[in-house]
């Protein structure tokens, strides 16, 4: 490849034989980037003129570099091995090389092998380990060998044929996007939380054995996404993880840029990018954003017991947090073992390379940033809140620039900057807040109808829309639900937890305000009972949909799937999980709410805005005045849509125990009709209820435990 080629004969790609444009430039030997490989872009470059790699790895502290590529057939001897020259192959931190594809023959995978310096004290605590296979922190597909062990990366010395390699495929991983355009949506945004294998993994998905849990299974339900009437899914995450880590939830990444092999139907090939992208094409054609849940707070590595799979063994002292603490040499603000040290630029570099890539290659819509309060980390632990440099480099992006961009704002050791003071500030937020004001409120508990207020009007507590915040509502995500906790049916059919099985004595999983209403679990139920939880959820879902702020809610909450309280399943791959599809046959009437609930909120602009509801809003109790003394439960308020075109709304809310008779007071001789009362049984299907036409001062009993709206046309 470094001589001059023939031009009268054939040029064709000796990775795909696909035929090739002749240019003058190719082979030429004085090119220093021919000779020596270029130190950007990070990770693996296909150079289609040249038929060669360019690979580029960046470990300040290295002392030697090896690069090994492997045949399909033979995983324990490498097929051809580069070693880095130093003076050649070394610009800075990165080291670099160009390797013709005649050099590595009929090789199909890649690894690393990095030494250094010993093990030492701050900065100086590595890792390095010169026997040890290391992935490609940029690697875009990742192949696990049949005799892959995990073991063998947790002890010290070679791991040779049980390694995972990154995979030569970039030639032949074309897609054909079609036109395809990204789907951004404002007021009629309704996040759907979803696990890719939980969705469909269950045999009664009803869809084929060998598309189950799997990319294309997701695309084979999206006509239950589009007639529940949902907007986006928020996709728990998909990066490649430790397949023997027994992580079922996806928390433990071991690649930034690789769709998770499991998740696709040929885990072996580029089928992990295609059938990624398939998914996003076939969502965005629905009208569906593509949100992707990612972990950038840790990686599967773990601490000093963990295995050395990529940046623990490439430069160990740069990617990860250390203390000055022999005993607990890695800082563990995500809980998870290591945290990922963000305040370094070259770390930051990774993490904006992938989110670019992830929008640029793959087409997502955006992104939910998991333990998000790691980035104001310095690399003492201490907090920066001023100005921590990811939160603009990602701000001046010019692709990343106008992305979706959602925060789990807090980290594992107990930062919680929920609001104004997380420092993205365009950035959406996970409210807490919310979910648990909810909780409680519906549970039953007293004394919370302030607190409610607030939460319906768009929480301006914490996103306040002064001049100097100028924060908005549909900032705040609001949930009373997520993967982190138990399913909705289960808060309000479980008073205790039930996580035996994950193997911490029951005593894991998050703070909720559940209540079994009269019976735990879900066998043997009472009639009464489960009435008593579905109406329930139809007030969860009635309240959720009623809020100003941004929507979202759990696979399965629209059809009561349980876990049988299991309120923190990350490990159970199994029918605790996975969405159990019979259940939609069986709660169908709660699946029409739903829906008919998204529906509702569509149509009526007022409820969803830019800014807060302001004037349009009025606060009452049962017959007057609104009533926030201790023991109070019940609440009104009328939210005018003149300004915003649309019907005005008079909402009745009785968290009590008893029926409670509301007056619906003056609003300029407006005529009202009940649209939606939670306490009936059967669905509204979009229709308003026949009901008589209600005048002002009319008196309207609200069931224990219920919600009732009325609607009347604005009169202008």
């Amino acid at each position: 490849m470094t001589g001059e080629i023939d031009k009268a004969q054939p040029y064709e790609c000796r990775h795909c034989w696909k035929p090739l444009k002749q240019t003058e430039s190719l082979g030429r030997k004085s090119s220093w980037s021919v000779l020596n490989g270029q130190p950007f872009p990070l990770g693996l470059q296909w150079l289609p003129q040249e038929q060669a790699y360019n690979f580029a790895l960046y470990s300040k502290h290295a002392t030697r570099v090896e690069l090994l590529f492997f045949r399909a057939d033979d995983l324990y001897e490498p097929e051809f091995v580069s070693d880095f020259e130093p003076l050649r192959h070394k610009s800075g931190p990165i080291w670099h090389c160009r390797i013709p594809v005649a050099h590595v023959n009929d090789a199909k995978f890649y690894a690393y092998r990095v030494d250094g310096p010993p093990y030492g004290a701050g900065f100086d605590r590595h890792a390095f380990d010169n026997q040890k296979l290391l992935l490609d922190p940029h690697a875009r597909s990742v192949y696990f060998p049949p005799t892959f062990d995990r073991m063998a990366a947790q002890q010290p010395g070679p791991n040779m044929g049980k390694a995972p390699l990154a995979l030569l495929d970039e030639c032949q991983c074309r897609f054909e996007w079609n036109g395809d355009s990204r789907v951004h949506r404002e007021s009629d945004l309704i996040i759907y939380e979803m696990h890719v294998r939980g969705f469909t993994q269950h045999e009664s998905s009803g869809i084929p054995d060998n598309t189950r849990g799997t990319f294309q299974g997701v695309i084979e339900k999206i006509p239950h996404l589009v007639e529940l009437g949902v907007t986006a899914v928020e996709l728990m995450p998909v990066f490649q993880f430790d397949p023997q880590e027994g992580n079922y939830w996806g928390y433990m990444p071991l690649s930034f840029f690789a769709p998770h092999h499991a998740y696709s139907t040929t885990p072996d090939s580029c089928g992990q990018r295609s059938e990624f992208r398939r998914m996003v094409q076939a969502l965005h054609q629905a009208g569906i954003e593509v949100i992707l849940d990612v972990v950038f707070n840790h990686t599967c590595e773990g601490d000093e017991r963990g295995p050395t799979y990529s940046l623990k063994g490439i430069d160990n002292s740069t990617y990860y947090v250390m203390r000055n603490d022999s005993r607990q040499p890695y800082a563990n603000f995500s809980g998870c073992g290591n945290t990922l040290h963000t305040a370094n630029r070259a770390v930051r570099q990774l993490i904006i390379d992938s989110l670019r890539y992830w929008v640029a290659e793959m087409h997502v819509d955006g992104f939910r940033f998991d333990l998000a309060s790691v980035f104001t980390r310095n690399s003492d632990g201490s907090i920066n809140l001023d100005d921590p440099p990811i939160f603009a480099q990602i701000a001046s992006d010019p692709v990343l620039s106008n992305v979706r961009l959602i925060a789990e704002p807090w980290d594992a050791e107990g930062s919680f900057q929920l609001g104004r003071r997380f420092p993205g500030t365009r950035w959406m937020q996970w409210n807490a807040h919310y979910r648990d004001t909810l909780q409680r409120f519906v549970r039953g508990d007293k004394g919370f109808v302030g607190e409610l207020m607030t939460r319906l009007y768009g929480s301006s507590d914490l996103f306040p829309d002064d001049t100097f915040h100028a924060l908005r509502p549909f900032q705040s995500v609001n949930y009373v639900t997520s993967h982190d906790g138990s399913t909705l049916y289960d808060l309000v059919a479980y008073h205790h937890r039930h996580n035996e099985a994950n193997g911490h004595d029951n005593t894991d999983g998050p703070t909720e305000y559940s209540s079994n209403h009269g019976h735990e679990g879900d066998a043997d139920i009472p009639s009464d009972v489960l009435s008593l939880r579905k109406q329930q959820v139809r007030n969860f879902f009635c309240l959720l949909m009623l809020s100003n702020g941004t929507p979202m809610f759990r696979m399965g909450d629209e059809f009561l799937q349980t876990q049988q309280g299991n309120s923190n399943p990350f490990n159970q791959d199994n029918e605790t999980s996975w969405l159990d599809w019979n259940r939609l046959d069986e709660h169908r009437d709660i699946f029409y709410f739903v829906r008919d609930m998204i529906a509702f909120r569509k149509a009526h602009s007022s409820l969803s805005r830019f800014g807060f509801w302001r004037d349009d809003v009025t606060w009452f109790g049962p017959d007057g005045p609104v009533d926030l003394s201790p023991r109070s439960q019940t609440l009104a308020y009328l939210l005018t849509g003149r300004s915003e075109g649309d019907d005005d709304l008079y909402v009745m809310i009785n968290g009590g125990s008893r029926a409670v008779a509301f007056s619906v007071q003056p609003v300029n001789g407006s005529d009202w009709r009940s649209v939606i009362d939670t306490s009936r049984v059967e669905p509204f299907e979009g229709e308003p209820v026949p009901s008589a036409v209600l005048d002002t001062h009319s008196m309207v009993t609200v069931e224990s435990r219920s919600v009732v709206v009325l609607t009347s046309r604005n009169r202008a």
